[in-house]
């Protein structure tokens, strides 16, 4: 009998959602919001009244609803251009959920609850963002289910920071990951383990 060793593979929306949300009222005009988007260095605020969302400001909305129609930032209040509702998701589904959800709505933001309580956003960047660890945990798993040997200890895999090719076997030499190729022109072979 073949007992498979436990691999994860799925990655959390809390574990990478962004935290603490950022909120205003809807009577903050844009031109406060957008000054809070600067200041706390995100892409959306989401709107709250009462200590519940009732919608999300981006800064998409900040461009087609105000900029392109030429409006004074100061007269414009988040009620006017805020997306309702504001769409939520645990922050226990798998980021996967996440991507396909926001497909579906057409949408790149989702709010992230726990315990039913706004906790995160998560944005389709911060999905992409992991992707390259999702693909090693897959990559892994795949190698285990076909019964190939494990790699050499000590290889990664990922992209040379070289030649920006994806390798199954990059070694950190001075700092920098290189794949086989690379490692070759940094020094004598001899003194690559």
């Amino acid at each position: 009998m073949t007992i498979e060793p436990s691999v994860r593979t799925k990655v959390l929306v809390g574990q990478v959602m962004n935290s603490p949300v950022i909120t205003a009222s809807p009577n903050e005009t844009a031109k406060d919001l957008a000054l809070k988007m600067i200041e706390y260095k995100v892409g959306s605020i989401v709107i709250t009244e009462s200590d519940e969302s009732v919608g999300i400001v981006t800064d998409g909305d900040m461009a087609l609803k105000i900029i392109a129609k030429d409006l004074k930032p100061s007269k414009v209040l988040a009620r006017d251009i805020m997306s309702s509702p504001l769409h939520t998701i645990d922050s226990e589904k798998d980021i996967r959920e996440a991507a396909r959800a926001m497909r579906n709505l057409g949408i790149k933001r989702l709010g992230v609850t726990h315990n039913s309580k706004l906790v995160g956003i998560i944005t389709m960047s911060d999905i992409v963002s992991v992707t390259p660890e999702v693909m090693d945990i897959i990559s892994e798993k795949a190698r285990i289910m076909a019964g190939e040997p494990r790699k050499k200890r000590g290889y990664l895999v990922g992209y040379c920071d070289s030649c920006d090719q994806w390798s199954d076997y990059l070694l950190e030499v001075d700092g920098r990951f290189l794949c086989e190729n690379c490692r070759e022109g940094e020094r004598p072979s001899e003194d690559l383990p």
